[in-house]
């Protein structure tokens, strides 16, 4: 990653702007306020995955935002750059396509993506995975064959520097293949 950013100022304003975007949303459990996960994601990244990019841990937290919200590229654009803002469009699925294409598109997108969206999305992956362990077999089953696919399109050509996220991720994917039939 190029230069790292070493005020922690950007991402505390990022926490604020997501927990303020998402109030009043809900994760599927329909208990748990929406703001929890992108902090949880960012908690991932930093914490399992080893990444201290203040511009990465930025972009995961902001990384529903403009799928989710109403905020959009220009407003993460003229508050955190274009470089983070453009990490968080590569993490948002386009809306306006049909379900089929647009998941084609994203996972595309995703497999040709710079490394710092991939971590973003392995530790949202992760994330997803976690909460699932709750839901009922059809939502566990669903989450373990997304994680699946990020898998088999992150792994090739995957720095080293980075394996232990994507092994990481692969140990949970494993450890819930059996349960999520």
């Amino acid at each position: 990653m190029a230069s790292k950013t070493t005020t922690v100022e950007p991402l505390l304003k990022a926490i604020s702007f997501a927990a303020r975007k998402h109030e009043g949303q809900r994760r599927k459990d329909g208990r748990t306020p929406y703001a929890a996960h992108p902090m949880r994601v960012a908690t991932i990244a930093m914490r399992e995955f080893g990444v201290t990019d203040v511009e990465v841990l930025t972009a995961a937290v902001l990384h529903d935002t403009i799928e989710d919200t109403t905020a959009d590229f220009d407003d993460l654009a003229a508050a955190w750059g274009p470089r983070v803002a453009g990490w968080v469009t590569a993490l948002t699925k386009d809306k306006r396509l049909g379900e089929a294409r647009r998941e084609a598109e994203y996972f595309d997108g995703l497999e040709a993506a710079p490394v710092e969206v991939k971590l973003c999305k392995l530790a949202d992956t992760l994330d997803n995975l976690i909460d699932a362990e709750s839901l009922p077999p059809a939502g566990r089953a669903k989450a373990v064959k997304k994680a699946r696919e990020i898998l088999r399109r992150f792994g090739r050509g995957w720095p080293a520097r980075w394996q232990g996220a994507l092994d990481v991720v692969e140990a949970r994917v494993r450890g819930m293949s059996g349960r999520a039939r």
